[in-house]
């Protein structure tokens, strides 16, 4: 492995925040993965958030929330997904999203977790997870028991809403391309820069702004449309987290954000997740998109209490049951 420190990209409007290291750590199978710790200025640290992306997601992104963590007197800890951000792509073509195996994900965490977090970082350890995150953390949950005291995920991906074709369909048609040989293949047309207008990520446009000029600036950031592999494996997860066996072996307490118009997530298999298992429970951002930590203020501010609210375990109170934008 190399010994190069990985740097933190910055653009004028997305400056990286201060008082960090980054470095790289061994992933599964030994893919590269560079990571990040960042710490709080306060004298004696409340604890470590451990942050997880979504797809297509990287450290530069979560800049802004980053601040809001080691503001509140936390450390966070984040790294790039294998096949994103700055760590190692798995194809040849560096822009499509791939994963040969979902559990490759989790043993990434661990990983993470075992080498890094545990030695370098403070407790307690918190983790807050966006979407693909978000699902590996849950697929994870049950052997995060004495390892994280609490979880946020926000709007996870346990349900596709919106599509062009049933899920089963998908399904199908992918364990198929699979089998053939065929699950590198993309799943759709790269199409950047994407346009503000109609867009299912955020309703906030210096947000979308600021992390699209990231991408432009900095395309090795990048990721374009997800393989077939990538997707099946996915399904497949999202399979077996929803079952109640699963669900009963989550002992770490858990507090689930939707996006009220989400439209890439289905929000009411959000709500019934959170009621299906002891640990966790939902809440709702009436009518915000995806990106909650993206998102304009009246929908990004409540997403924040609530996760406040719940975080660190020391001070811990229970979150509405709802949370409205109005």
């Amino acid at each position: 492995m190399s010994d190069d420190i990985p740097l933190l990209i910055e653009t004028e409007e997305n400056p990286a925040p201060g008082n960090h290291v980054t470095g790289w750590f061994e992933g599964t199978g030994g893919k590269r993965l560079r990571y990040a710790i960042f710490k709080s200025d306060v004298p004696v640290a409340r604890g470590t958030v451990v942050l997880l992306q979504g797809r297509n997601e990287c450290i530069e992104k979560y800049y802004e929330t980053i601040r809001h963590f080691t503001g509140r007197g936390l450390w966070v800890a984040t790294f790039d997904w294998r096949g994103q951000g700055l760590s190692e792509r798995l194809l040849k073509n560096p822009l499509r999203g791939h994963v040969r195996r979902f559990a490759d994900f989790e043993a990434d965490l661990s990983a993470f977790l075992e080498t890094i977090v545990l030695p370098e970082t403070r407790l307690p350890f918190c983790l807050v997870a966006h979407s693909m995150g978000a699902l590996v953390a849950l697929s994870m949950a049950p052997r995060l028991t004495n390892r994280i005291d609490r979880m946020v995920l926000t709007a996870p991906f346990v349900d596709l809403s919106n599509q062009a074709l049933p899920t089963w369909v998908l399904r199908s048609v992918t364990r198929l391309m699979r089998m053939i040989g065929l699950g590198w293949v993309g799943t759709g047309r790269d199409s950047f820069p994407k346009p503000f207008a109609g867009n299912p990520l955020t309703t906030d446009i210096g947000r979308f702004s600021r992390n699209q000029a990231l991408y432009m600036a900095h395309p090795e950031l990048r990721l374009g449309p997800p393989s077939a592999r990538w997707i099946n494996e996915m399904l497949k997860a999202i399979d077996r987290v929803g079952k109640f066996e699963h669900l009963d072996q989550i002992k770490v307490p858990t507090l689930l954000i939707g996006a009220g118009n989400d439209s890439i997530v289905a929000s009411q298999a959000i709500e019934s997740l959170g009621n299906r298992f002891r640990a966790g429970r939902a809440i709702m951002i009436d009518g915000a998109r995806h990106e909650l930590l993206q998102e304009a203020d009246r929908y990004r501010v409540p997403t924040l209490a609530a996760i406040d609210a719940f975080i660190p375990p020391d001070q811990a109170s229970e979150p509405a049951s709802v949370v409205s934008s109005g």
